[in-house]
């Protein structure tokens, strides 16, 4: 059983992580505020005591705490520190400081400096609680506080003695106002100086501050209180299901993983922090494509070589425990030692990739990869290009090696594509989602169910990131499960709860493997069927199909071969089929195009 403490954006992603599993746990707050839809989760309201946790967290039989609360909580950092349970931190990433911020360590070093340069008229925009920390300051000097508008708070200032007419509100901590409306604020009371919380993104920090900058005014931000150093920190989803995976093994029913692209990743980022500064790191730090960070175990030699062993999930993998070596190198050339480009702008480094062993070579097109180079897919290059030049804007030569990735990918579809000599570094969102067994259908299941629960009426499909991003920028409000290879089971599940509309968002390479009737797609159970395909254009008017189809390794390099008719033809079969198990309903079914194709 879990205990996650909320009331943040933070919280309520914690609760959503937590549902994926299908058990029970508790979500707590300190007030009821806080609108957070529950299917699996109890909701708890009040403020607990480090005595209330302990007792709490015993008569519960709680493994782990998830501590998701506002970053200047102090009260309830401490509290749950005292408890001996494992704590998973759930907090906003870092921001780095604005030049000319100026940086207080905590509330008695920003009242000591704001003591100094007595400002002529002070915004605080930290919030009520903060009110007494400042005390000695505004009974002396002309300064405006901030407050969400609501009886609690108007009250507690009331309370602390603060002057009425100096009080400013806001209405709603879930719309949080934009730089252009902080601007108005600052303009209309005058003031030459703000105080703020380092509170991160969700607390609304940098509209503030830039605001602030904007019309010269000076800005302090006082740094959140720290917490226990033992404690585990994840800064979103990922890493906050990977470390209840650690923490709770029995908690979710399947292990998520890492991709080679991601193991790759944060290889180069431990390799170059060997190269640049002499450091040998045990983790690394690297960002997924979302721009979540997460930290592994890496081992990192002197001169610019690091190995991840790569994380699995309990997905079949051939890849699981294989040895991923990242070796960095400035390129042999003129130009790598950075500088600014003729426009005076800081030049990006240029990043190749070098053939190493155990890692493929293309020997086709369609890949989206340039026939000769390594089978690296794009997404990890860009991964790993990123994260070169987060440390420098010189030009990087990076060399990707497996251990025994020749005999791997003898295992693998690879010299069905044309790549040969060892296996592909690949990866869309740098996560391995269990996809190929039972236990992952029902978390299918689970998902669709706390959807329903919350009063959805129509659900979004997709088979993952780039199909979830696609459906998004075409309804924003949609929610999206990801059906992974299951689109039967997950219109099934759909109809069976009720679900009045469908929207499904597929690659091409899945849509050609529908069309001809197969509700699940995963490659070990079904390939593409180049013979049905040669039918289905032929009928859409299509000549030398023959020809076509037999010289391409991958679906997506259909779209520049094909007409509109063919395309027209795979989405009327793929309805047909899926309106087999979602009958009676809107149904809609958009093929998504590759970005590489």
């Amino acid at each position: 059983m879990i205990l996650i403490f909320g009331g943040t954006t933070e919280g309520r992603l914690a609760a959503e992580v937590c549902e994926q599993a299908g058990k029970p746990f508790f979500y707590s707050t300190k007030s009821a505020l806080q609108d957070v839809p529950l299917h699996n989760g109890q909701r708890l309201t009040g403020p607990m005591t480090a005595a209330d946790i302990e007792r709490f967290c015993q008569d519960n039989s709680i493994e782990a705490i998830i501590d998701a609360a506002h970053p200047f909580a102090e009260g309830l950092h401490e509290a749950i520190a005292d408890s001996a349970l494992p704590v998973i931190r759930l907090q906003r990433p870092p921001i780095q400081l604005p030049e000319g911020v100026t940086a207080c360590s905590d509330w008695a070093d920003a009242l000591s400096r704001l003591q100094a340069d007595s400002p002529r008229c002070l915004l605080a925009l930290s919030g009520v609680n903060t009110i007494s920390r400042l005390r000695p300051y505004w009974q002396t000097h002309a300064t405006y506080f901030r407050i969400l508008h609501r009886e609690e708070s108007i009250a507690k200032a009331e309370a602390e003695g603060f002057p009425a007419d100096r009080l400013l509100f806001y209405n709603d901590a879930l719309t949080l106002p934009s730089q252009a409306e902080e601007e108005t604020l600052m303009r209309q009371i005058g003031c030459d100086a703000i105080i703020t919380k380092m509170s991160g993104e969700s607390g609304g920090f940098s509209a503030k501050v830039e605001a602030a900058r904007a019309l010269g005014i000076k800005v302090y931000a006082v740094m959140p209180p720290r917490t226990p150093a033992n404690w585990t920190y994840v800064t979103g989803r990922h890493g906050l299901r990977r470390a209840i995976e650690r923490l709770v093994p029995a908690f979710f029913p399947l292990r998520t993983g890492l991709t080679t692209g991601a193991c790759a990743t944060a290889a180069v980022s431990a390799a170059m922090q060997s190269l640049l500064y002499g450091q040998l790191p045990e983790e690394a730090h690297f960002a997924l494509p979302d721009g979540e960070v997460l930290t592994i175990p890496v081992e990192t030699e002197a001169g610019g070589v690091a190995t991840v062993t790569k994380d699995f999930s309990d997905d079949p993998d051939v890849t699981r425990g294989c040895r991923i070596t990242a070796r960095v190198r400035p390129t042999p050339s003129p130009s790598h030692e950075g500088g600014e480009s003729r426009e005076g702008k800081a030049r990006l480094s240029i990043v190749r990739f070098l053939h190493g062993e155990g890692v493929g070579r293309v020997t086709l097109p369609g890949l989206g990869i340039p026939v000769g180079e390594p089978a690296i897919n794009h997404t990890p290059r860009q991964m790993m290009t990123d994260t070169v030049r987060s440390f420098t804007g010189q030009d990087i030569d990076i060399t990707i090696s497996v251990a025994d990735g020749e005999a791997l990918a003898e295992r693998t579809f690879n010299h069905k594509v044309g790549v040969v000599g060892g296996i592909s570094i690949i990866g869309t969102s740098g996560i391995v989602s269990p996809l190929s067994n039972e236990a992952f259908i029902e978390s299918i299941g689970r998902e669709l169910e706390v959807a329903r629960a919350i009063g959805c009426d129509a659900i979004g499909l997709a088979s993952g990131k780039r199909g979830e991003e696609a459906l998004l920028q075409m309804e924003p409000s949609l929610r999206v499960v990801h059906y992974g290879n299951f689109i039967g089971e997950s219109l099934k599940r759909a109809h069976k709860l009720g679900f009045h509309r469908a929207v499904i968002g597929i690659m091409l390479g899945k849509a050609v493997k529908l069309a001809e009737g197969h509700l699940d797609t995963h490659s070990h159970k079904v390939a593409m069927n180049k013979e049905f395909l040669c039918e289905v254009a032929q009928s859409a008017g299509v000549e030398n199909a023959k020809a076509i189809f037999d010289s391409i390794t991958m679906a997506r390099e259909l779209w520049n071969l094909m007409p509109q008719a063919f395309f027209d033809r795979i989405h009327e079969l793929c309805l047909q089929h899926c309106r087999s198990v979602f009958p009676n309903n809107d149904l809609q079914i958009h093929l998504i195009c590759d970005s590489q194709a």
